[in-house]
């Protein structure tokens, strides 16, 4: 038997490079222990085997398989580090398509795992509060948070993304995580007497609460289900709630009773099309696509961002991903590479308001640097993670031309890699509509040299007017 000691609960650097020394060492499953070190623990040196030998050999799984892994070992569940291995094991032993088998015991039991972490996350960035604290003149903010699962130092990086310009503490009881400002510090759990009971941050959150409080839509089931009571004593607004439930009624009757003017309808947004059309299925893939968790893509975006356009429309243009604006709006195609698109549509002819525009991806991916957030590309795995909501749009508008911008929307609806070079500017048969290939508008946009750019730009123009001129073919 080969006992195997991790440093911590989230080890996954220990248990990651254990995992892959074990399988090209074909040492099977049954065969293994998993543990975590004690921090008390005196004997853990002598429980652990003597360190193997690195193997020689080619170890590769999938990238969907790594990033269930990186999600799964955070759950607080003991046999977790042994599932893990026994998927690995498979897929290395050759099951490529081991994670599309769901029915499967093992990989339904790690989907699991990883909901109910995943879970865990949404809880803890919507419920962490912190606490403002001063000590020796210098203000610092303290959080107490008890999630499920050992969720603390995946998540670090959100709070210092979301909270960069504060210095703060969140603690709780398995693990610490601070932020001083510059770099990022664990260490062991506290308890709740570590928090200041109480501060202006507490009233500032009561108040808000109250405020967006809609006591026409109160449904205490569905409240509690979203807010577990679990969480409650340390939320401050939880303290506003019992009075909320106990005055909605009243409340209710009195804006029944108060003249409403109604503001003006949304123009040139799907949101309308919504209302227009609540059977569709355009509409609701609108609605449910806002909860997707297809892919880990959801967790650092902003939010979803669907199609938008008329339900109607005879082109449908698919790009890439949400860029930073896109994923801010909620909107495609916004931002400089959408205005761009808006400026060379104008030029062939085509008008944006009768076109359905759309992404091969519906969440902005993205790397942070400093307080920016740089594009970066969509991997295969999260392209066919979405290409669930990117068939709905098409099957409900059945469009006479799919015109595809860049090879990643290419990709998505043609089922392969595409080479822009090669299929720019031919018309591709495609079920019930016909295919149109040219660059993404962003590719203008990262080209230096401008003589460069004005004829790339002159040809991206043709290519839109050529993509048109297909409607009267068709």
């Amino acid at each position: 038997m080969r006992s195997v000691v991790l440093a911590h609960e989230v080890d996954w650097g220990g248990w990651r490079d254990a995992a892959r020394t074990l399988a090209l060492s074909n040492v099977p499953p049954d065969e293994v222990v998993w543990s975590v070190r004690a921090p008390s623990d005196l004997f853990a040196e002598q429980a652990e085997d003597m360190p193997m030998p690195k193997p020689s050999g080619v170890f590769t799984v999938s990238r969907a398989l790594v990033s269930l892994a990186e999600t799964v070992i955070q759950a607080r569940e003991p046999e977790r580090f042994a599932l893990l291995y026994r998927l690995i094991w498979r897929a290395h032993a050759g099951d490529k398509h081991l994670l599309e088998q769901v029915t499967d015991p093992e990989v339904n039991r790690a989907n699991r795992f990883a909901q109910a972490v995943r879970r865990d996350t949404h809880k803890m960035r919507a419920f962490v509060r912190f606490r403002e604290v001063v000590e020796q003149g210098v203000t610092r903010y303290v959080a107490w948070f008890e999630p499920s699962h050992f969720i603390v130092e995946a998540n670090a990086a959100f709070f210092v993304r979301r909270f960069a310009t504060m210095t703060w503490s969140i603690l709780t009881p398995y693990r610490s995580a601070h932020w001083n400002g510059v770099e990022t510090s664990f260490g062991p759990g506290a308890s709740p007497a570590d928090v200041p009971d109480d501060d202006k941050l507490a009233e500032y959150w009561r108040t808000y609460f109250s405020s967006i409080f809609n006591p026409a839509r109160l449904k205490i089931s569905a409240m509690t289900s979203e807010m577990p009571r679990k969480y409650w004593r340390n939320l401050p607004e939880a303290a506003a709630i019992p009075d909320l439930i106990r005055t909605a009624q009243a409340r209710v009757d009195a804006m029944v009773n108060t003249p409403v003017i109604s503001a003006p309808k949304p123009t040139n947004r799907f949101a309308q099309t919504v209302t227009e059309l609540p059977s569709s299925g355009l509409a609701r893939a609108a609605v449910e696509v806002a909860e997707c968790r297809r892919c880990h893509l959801w967790e650092p975006a902003t939010q979803t961002v669907f199609g938008e356009g008329p339900p109607d429309a005879q082109i449908m243009m698919i790009g890439e991903q949400p860029g930073d604006k896109e994923d801010l709006a909620g909107r495609p195609f916004v931002g400089p590479a959408g205005q761009l698109l808006d400026r060379a549509m104008a030029e062939a002819g085509i008008d944006r308001t009768q076109v359905y525009m759309t992404n091969a991806v519906k969440h902005f991916k993205f790397e942070p640097r400093g307080k920016r957030r740089i594009h970066a590309k969509p991997d295969t795995a999260e392209i066919m993670a979405c290409k669930f909501w990117l068939e709905i749009e098409r099957a409900e508008l059945a469009p006479k031309i799919t015109l595809m911008l860049g090879a990643t929307a290419a990709r998505a609806v043609l089922g392969r890699a595409v080479t822009i070079s090669r299929e720019r500017s031919k018309p591709i048969p495609l079920n019930g509509s016909t295919g149109f290939v040219t660059v993404h508008p962003s590719y203008l946009l990262r080209l230096p040299d401008e003589e460069a750019k004005a004829r790339e730009y002159v040809a991206f123009v043709a290519d839109l007017r050529a993509a048109a001129a297909l409607l009267d073919t068709v």
